[in-house]
């Protein structure tokens, strides 16, 4: 029998995918399941950037590209960064990659030595343990609180942040969350990371979907001292309905991202060729579609929310931005269901998807265990029709036999 590897054998599969998976399986045995499983918008990407991407593909713009990517969308991101992120950052300082889920893995593998430590708060997007311990890195998590609105605070990243400790990651706004940091939080853990001289990644990736009259702030905008340690991580998936484009980047201090192209040239060459000139549109082109998405976005979020909080014993934060509920579910748990008792957020989603036809995300894969979390990259109608589901769901659960004593 053939030995797989120690450190691919510890990696646990995305959960994310995997319920998305087994929705996508019902349906095609003919159920009307409701997914708020994956994180991906049901908008299509705009019409101009599908087309600056089929006219490179006309004019025969398929061949190899620079490892880092080409110079055009190097140099407009750096546009970007400066006037959208208040970020200073020349073009060769932005290395462009396939998706941002390829840049944040191009990052751990570049800064990390065994037995490194990355500093990740928790409820965190499941990638990042795994991808920490892919690069040789030891994710050392810490749990923040429902009541402090799932925010790292300084005293949680002084304690966290011990002898081997190299890396903060951090992602505003949060998936699985929606939680943001401030510029008064930031400041703050700026701070910490100084003193404690840790490289910070900041996953920006949910920059443009924020909510209520809340604005994003770039870690690396902070001060020269941020910027001299940060590496911003972003990409199209989220903003441009990108997803199946897997184009992401990442800008920071140049001896890391000279690190990242050496490693990402024999990893995986370059970005796709004529995904990059779709991405130049992107970027340089009207942004109208973004911020009708985000319109549409607050007021879902708006509709979710109050449809969980009129659910008895669930709690929920508002999230201020990206696209994604995250409510506390264990008042539901040790409770029966059809025989089955529901002890966890796993058992909770699961039996949800089996009773009632509905795909969730169980909070224990994102460090949480008492929650389950909830997209609402889907249409009124589908998140109407889940959030009665939901409610009919939890109405029915029935309280745990006690236990039989002798």
């Amino acid at each position: 029998m053939i030995k797989i590897s120690k450190r691919a054998a510890g990696i646990q599969p995305s959960p994310t995918l995997a319920i998305t998976a087994k929705a996508k399986k019902l349906k095609a045995e003919g159920k009307d399941v409701v997914g708020f499983g994956a994180g991906e918008p049901d908008f299509d990407t705009p019409d101009h950037i599908k087309q600056a991407a089929a006219a490179a593909l006309q004019s025969g713009f398929t061949k190899y590209t620079a490892s880092a990517g080409i110079d055009e969308l190097r140099a407009a991101i750096a546009a970007k960064l400066k006037n959208d992120n208040r970020i200073e950052v020349a073009p060769s300082q932005v290395v462009v990659s396939n998706g941002a889920k390829h840049s944040l893995q191009n990052l751990f593998s570049a800064l990390l030595n065994d037995g490194d430590e990355a500093i990740i708060p928790a409820p965190y997007w499941v990638s990042y343990p795994e991808m920490v311990k892919l690069a040789g890195g030891v994710p050392v998590i810490v749990d923040t609180l429902e009541d402090d609105q799932f925010r790292l605070n300084p005293r949680m990243l002084e304690r966290a942040a011990g002898s081997r400790a190299r890396l903060l990651v951090l992602c505003s706004p949060s998936n699985p969350t929606g939680a943001m940091y401030h510029e008064e939080h930031l400041k703050a853990l700026l701070e910490v990371a100084i003193r404690k001289d840790l490289i910070v990644i900041a996953d920006e990736i949910y920059e443009k979907l924020v909510y209520g009259g809340a604005r994003h702030v770039s870690f690396a905008s902070l001060s020269p001292e941020a910027a001299a340690r940060t590496i911003t991580v972003n990409g199209f998936s989220k903003a441009y309905s990108m997803t199946g484009w897997r184009l992401g980047y990442a800008a920071g201090p140049a001896e890391v991202m000279k690190a990242v192209d050496n490693l990402q040239s024999h990893a995986a060459s370059n970005p796709v060729s004529f995904a990059q000139k779709g991405a130049v549109a992107a970027v340089t082109g009207p942004q109208d579609a973004v911020e009708t998405m985000r319109r549409e976005f607050e007021q879902r979020r708006d509709m979710m929310v109050r449809a969980l909080r009129a659910i008895p014993s669930v709690t929920c934060v508002e999230p201020e931005g990206a696209f994604y509920c995250f409510p506390n579910v264990s008042a539901y748990f040790d409770t029966q269901i059809n025989g089955r008792t529901l002890r966890n957020s796993t058992d909770f989603a699961a039996a949800l998807l089996e009773e009632d036809l509905v795909a969730v995300v169980p909070g224990a894969d994102f460090g949480a265990p008492d929650y389950i979390r909830l997209s609402y990259a889907t249409d009124r109608g589908t998140i109407v029709k889940g959030l009665e589901r939901l409610t009919a769901f939890c109405a029915k659960l029935k309280p745990a036999r006690a236990a039989v004593t002798a």
